[in-house]
């Protein structure tokens, strides 16, 4: 029994050599695996990824270059890898999210903006396609062909025929001085001739009398074009005098349409620019045309400017007073950055673009947004073409980069500027510890930072301390954060010894001692 208690501690002893030579064999590989402290410390939990920064979650915009503790809350700093949320200002969506949320994309497109503007107007006659009818000279209208107003008329067709007493004396002279023989008669046919001109006999009036030889004291009045009759002065039986307007033609090869354009999207339309018109009263029919001139004046009461469109109307189905709906074609050719408009957050201030990246990654990106039509929007920057956009669910997916503590994100992705300078905090405490860099000092509370009684340590004065402040001493400070998060002080001097603070007068607070790591 002896001998067995004997071997049993002789394998006891062995197990535990073995047993602390394998525990130095694994320290000895951990350390030649992470020669220093510091490496060890970077690969946070054994994860591989070397974090970018540590920062408080509750203080995001406060970065620190090492581990410790948050000077801000009673809580361990989180470190920040990169590719992490909020790292480059974008936030990531599983896919199974993504497809809850109702998330939908669209490329990016280079096209012509089509100018998106449809107004309406009525129909109206072509002023430059108008002719009227007077009367040469004196006479009676003893027939009249075209008896009412709005009548269509061909080119040729006779509308009225005239009685002209003076044109009977004109003719007969002239007849008379053709008869007469004689050297010198030449002269007086020329200026008989030329005295039925001023009677208001055309030359084709003088021709048939010099071919007839008799006198016509008639004269019927043709359709110089096709058209209708828009007015009509004549009425038979009536006197006319020399000059008097008897029709006024107007041809409908032609019409124009005035369409009334708001004064917001008026740049968009400009004379040459093609346009399309339809009426409800030919369904199916669509007249072609270009706009002529864009009136110079707006109107007060329907804050709308006049264009005047010009259209072919074969057959003459468009007439004066018909209603037409009236769409506007640019005649730029040059091609634009476009995108669905319902892409396009608008904000107020900002233009944003949500753009979805590999990897399930949304990424905001400020736009700056131009023309719009058909549901397309015009990018002048801020994208380029061929990119992915997020059309659906955008404001769910700011909403969950928010939840994220990334709302810094959409509202500075790309401030632009120089830095504000950073503020001055004033303290008061007493000096714990004085080192190179670092001085640690038991403070009260700083309200305009929102702190209360702690012990922190602050980055010496870049001159260094005065002489005159040592550890032990009550001083007075002032402070301002630094890049990394941390805070320095700009200027420090010892104040008069006051009675130490209760803990009741410290707000109940006892602080433990500051966290080096995390004012190192």
């Amino acid at each position: 029994m002896k001998n067995k208690n004997i071997l049993a501690a002789i394998a006891a002893i062995v197990i535990a050599a073995g047993g602390y030579g394998a525990y130095r064999l694994g320290v000895h590989q951990a350390m030649q695996a992470s020669p220093d402290h510091d490496d060890a410390v970077t690969v946070a939990g054994g994860t591989g990824k070397k974090p970018l920064y540590w920062h408080d979650p509750m203080v995001p915009g406060q970065k620190f270059d090492k581990p410790g503790k948050s000077p801000f809350m009673d809580m361990q700093l989180v470190p920040v890898y990169a590719g992490a949320d909020g790292d480059d200002g974008s936030v990531t969506i599983s896919p199974r999210v993504q497809q809850n949320l109702g998330v939908r994309t669209a490329i990016v497109t280079a096209g012509r903006l089509p100018s998106g503007v449809v107004t309406v107007g009525s129909v109206a006659y072509n002023e430059r396609d108008v002719v009227l009818v007077q009367a040469r000279s004196n006479g009676f209208i003893e027939r009249l062909y075209v008896r009412a107003a709005l009548d269509p008329v061909k080119q040729g067709q006779a509308l009225a025929e005239l009685y002209v007493p003076d044109w009977i004396a004109a003719q007969e002279e002239y007849l008379a001085a053709r008869r007469m023989q004689g050297g010198d008669t030449a002269s007086l046919v020329d200026g008989a001739r030329q005295r039925m001109r001023l009677a208001g006999m055309t030359d084709g009036q003088i021709r048939l009398v010099e071919s007839s030889g008799k006198v016509h004291p008639r004269i019927t009045i043709s359709a110089p074009v096709s058209g209708v009759v828009a007015e009509l002065g004549a009425r038979e039986g009536m006197t006319v005098a020399s000059g008097a307007q008897l029709f006024r033609i107007n041809g409908l090869s032609t019409v124009w349409v005035n369409a009334d354009v708001p004064e917001n999207v008026a740049a968009k339309v400009r004379p040459g620019d093609a346009v399309e018109a339809r009426s409800p009263a030919l369904p199916g029919s669509v007249f072609k045309g270009k706009v002529g001139a864009v009136l110079p004046e707006v109107s007060a009461a329907t804050r709308t400017l006049k264009a005047r469109v010009e259209l072919a109307n074969p057959g003459g189905q468009l007439v004066p007073g018909m209603f037409a709906t009236i769409t506007f074609a640019s005649s730029r050719n040059a091609d634009v950055l476009l995108v669905p408009s319902e892409a396009v957050i608008q904000t107020g201030t900002r233009s944003v673009v949500i753009l979805a990246q590999d990897g399930g990654k949304f990424q905001p990106v400020d736009v700056e947004v131009g023309g719009e039509g058909n549901g397309q929007t015009e990018i002048r920057k801020g994208l380029s073409a061929g990119q992915k956009i997020v059309l659906s669910g955008q404001f769910l997916l700011d909403s969950e980069a928010s939840l994220r503590g990334t709302t810094s994100r959409m509202d500075d992705t790309q401030s632009s500027g120089s830095a504000p300078q950073a503020p001055l905090h004033h303290g008061q405490g007493k000096v714990e510890r004085i080192d190179k860099d670092e001085v640690t000092i038991s403070h009260g509370p700083i309200a305009t930072l929102k702190w209360g009684a702690m012990t922190m340590g602050f980055k010496a004065p870049p001159a260094g301390l005065p002489r005159n402040v040592s550890v032990g001493d009550r001083v007075s400070f002032d402070i301002k954060p630094r890049q990394d998060g941390t805070f320095e002080i700009v200027a420090i001097s010892p104040v008069a010894e006051a009675p130490v603070a209760s803990d009741k007068a410290m707000g109940g607070m006892k602080m433990p001692p500051a966290s080096t790591g995390a004012t190192k």
